[in-house]
């Protein structure tokens, strides 16, 4: 059903001040403001007994999880007969972006999508002590905002934090350590979505590392503040080990139940060897290679030196995953997490 709420093509990513409207429009509040004094619009849609969290942009750099809160806050405003079954069963607290000033620093290379070069060159990423996601309860004021609102409405049945990926060879998804058995079903149904969508899997065993444990290919859990800290700890790095408070899942299973946690993980890029290369299980060949050549494309940039940052990317391909795929995606695995949770 919510998956196939996009059926054209969407060639932009909505303006923040564009999206606010439209949220306003649909009963969106002013939850907060930003360090900047940008508007944080949070929405509580239905009247169910069952509890729903669903937030993005706690990574500014990746915004498609926005482009779907905002479909589906439309769908679920919409008064049709199978959103207001959906809202007499679950009450969704929505964040459409927890981020606005990051966003902000988004723009040149958003405006100009699907440019890869453009990505390249203007990509913004938060560091521990400045990331939303590891920010919560109140780190930041943006953190307070939605957890102020995220508190009101609390016990959660579940809870999803949209993110995604400048990068990678196919979709995965982070499912919060304890539904990992009670979500067979969910993992064999979304995986056979990006099949169909014509995405492959993204294979990463991390071993635990930061709390990444692998399930299996295309999934991993949730990460853990406390494996963070370990992590950083473990490398001799105390001052960013203590700058990593609770992330959002966390945060949520504090208020109380036991909420489905989950993560959404889609690439802005699906990436690919020109050249095959051997497959090994669990580790993610084409990704780390690609990962390689942008650091020195990067470098070749800082010098601005055009040629060398197509030598540096000449053994890749990266194609721009079209939005309505991964919003459909996105869609289709808040559906299923209903299921799961329901």
């Amino acid at each position: 059903m919510l998956g196939e709420l996009v059926t054209g093509s969407i060639d932009r990513y909505t303006p923040p001040e564009e999206r606010n409207e439209r949220v306003r429009a649909m009963g969106g509040a002013v939850i907060g403001r930003s360090e900047a004094g940008r508007e944080i619009r949070g929405v509580v849609i239905g009247d169910g007994p069952r509890k729903v969290s669903l937030v993005s942009g706690n990574h500014s750099d990746e915004p498609v999880g926005s482009e779907t809160l905002l479909v589906l806050i439309d769908w679920l405003s919409g008064g049709g007969a199978e959103s207001a079954a959906l809202c007499e069963r679950y009450t969704f607290v929505i964040v459409p972006h927890t981020n606005p000033d990051g966003e902000v620093r988004q723009k040149a290379w958003m405006d100009a999508w699907p440019d890869g070069l453009a990505c390249l060159r203007n990509e913004f990423r938060e560091k521990p002590g400045r990331d939303v996601e590891f920010g919560y309860p109140q780190m930041r004021v943006e953190n307070a905002a939605v957890a102020g609102l995220l508190a009101k409405h609390g016990p959660y049945a579940m809870h999803v934090s949209l993110h995604g990926m400048t990068a990678s060879e196919g979709g995965y998804h982070l499912i919060e350590r304890g539904w990992v058995e009670r979500t067979v079903g969910l993992r064999e149904k979304y995986a056979a979505a990006m099949g169909e969508a014509g995405l492959g899997l993204f294979d990463w065993d991390r071993g635990g590392e930061k709390g990444f444990e692998y399930i299996g290919p295309g999934f991993a859990t949730t990460p853990r503040s406390e494996a963070m800290r370990e992590f950083f700890l473990a490398q001799g790095d105390e001052e960013t080990a203590g700058r990593f408070h609770l992330n959002s899942m966390e945060y949520v299973m504090s208020l109380g139940g036991d909420p489905l946690c989950m993560v959404t993980e889609l690439p802005l890029f699906v990436v690919r060897a020109v050249e095959p290369v051997p497959g090994i299980p669990g580790v993610p060949v084409v990704y780390q290679g690609f990962r390689e050549a942008v650091n020195r494309a990067r470098a070749a940039l800082g010098r601005g030196d055009a040629a060398d940052v197509a030598e540096a990317m000449a053994g890749y391909e990266a194609a721009a995953l079209p939005i309505e795929v991964a919003v459909r995606l996105q869609l289709r695995v808040i559906e299923l997490g209903l299921e799961a949770a329901g």
